[in-house]
């Protein structure tokens, strides 16, 4: 009785003794494991993306465009039926779209694969910011800097620096390097729906890559492709001749496509690869393919850029990764297979 009394005396002490003070700051609290800075980062893309959009189209230049070229978007638009300018529109549609497709897979890596401490994931958003955040400095070859662009750039790379430096405490005690994305999550065969799916998703995410890559390198030396010249009417010399700065311009909005095309090729390859089947990566993929794809084919109609050599690699790409997301679909029995390893 005696040490009942004394475990029910012990026991009412620490009740109403008070509670531990907590010692978690507000900023510590907001940012957490680092998942909310990287989400920040992944909002403020597709933010950036529909403000691109919202300008094309209303056609309206940032003031610091204005000012570079010395002209409002109405003087240009008398050069051959406006072309020059739905041109430029044409690639930061393009970009937009992209923008939007990169911060939706974002979104999904930190929403289900790192939220559980899957390494490939952390190292998929490593690898991807960093081509994404590299390729800025490939709009300055030309000598124009966007402002606007580098502000936007300044704002998110700290917080996606934080963000990568933050998670790296939702990882294993004993990660492994980048090394790591070599292994699939399924064994890979190319048979069956599910298989047919993965190569095909796999396949488009490797040329948006290699496209991306080609691109940035081409718009940020060349500038312009043989069809390009068809369609506005003017050679290189001549619009340089119209405007010393339209090339720069040009070439500062076709570098920054590229760079985040090949930032989001990167993205649906390791996803495909790395990620188990799911209806949530299979949303993350439909409404990225849509935000890209469907921004990137569908610019070039209103303004008239038909040419079908400069659309066909865009619309078989398309068709690729339709018929990956209609294998995709979930319900195939290729949920069930089992990984070859554990992350």
């Amino acid at each position: 009785m005696r040490l009942a009394d004394q475990s029910a005396k012990t026991s009412h002490s620490r009740a109403s003794s008070p509670p531990e003070p907590d010692s978690t700051g507000l900023l510590g609290a907001l940012v957490g494991d680092g998942r909310s800075l990287l989400a920040l980062v992944a909002l403020g893309l597709m933010l950036s993306g529909i403000f691109a959009l919202f300008l094309s189209v209303t056609g309206t230049f940032l003031p610091h465009d204005v000012a570079f070229l010395g002209m409002e978007p109405g003087a240009l638009c008398s050069l051959h039926q406006c072309r020059v300018v739905h041109f430029i529109f044409h690639d930061r549609v393009s970009f937009g779209g992209v923008l939007m497709a990169i911060g939706v897979l974002y979104l999904w890596l930190l929403a289900f694969p790192l939220r559980l401490g899957e390494a490939w994931a952390w190292w998929t958003i490593l690898l991807s910011g960093s081509v994404g955040f590299l390729s800025f400095l490939t709009y300055l070859i030309y000598g124009y800097l966007d402002s606007w662009h580098a502000v936007a750039t300044a704002a998110l790379l700290p917080l996606f620096v934080a963000g990568i430096w933050k998670t790296r405490s939702l990882l294993p005690a004993q990660w492994e390097s980048w090394r790591e994305l070599a292994r699939p999550a399924l064994p890979f065969v190319v048979g069956g729906r599910m298989g047919v799916g993965r190569a095909c998703l796999l396949f488009v995410g490797a040329g948006m890559a290699l496209a991306g890559a080609t691109i940035a390198i081409l718009g940020s030396t060349i500038v312009f492709v043989p069809q390009d010249i068809v369609y506005f009417g003017f050679t290189s010399a001549e619009l340089n001749a119209i405007n010393p700065h339209l090339i720069p311009l040009i070439a500062h909005d076709r570098a920054g496509f590229g760079g985040g095309l090949t930032c989001c090729g990167v993205m649906v390859m390791f996803l495909v690869w790395k990620a188990r089947p799911s209806l949530a990566l299979w949303q993350a993929l439909l409404a990225g393919g849509i935000f890209g794809f469907g921004c990137a084919i569908g610019v070039h109609y209103p303004m008239g850029y038909l040419s079908a050599s400069h659309l066909a690699p865009a619309w078989i790409g398309a068709a690729i990764y339709a018929v990956g997301i209609f294998c995709l679909y979930p319900g195939s029995r290729a949920a069930t297979l089992p990984s070859v390893s554990s992350v």
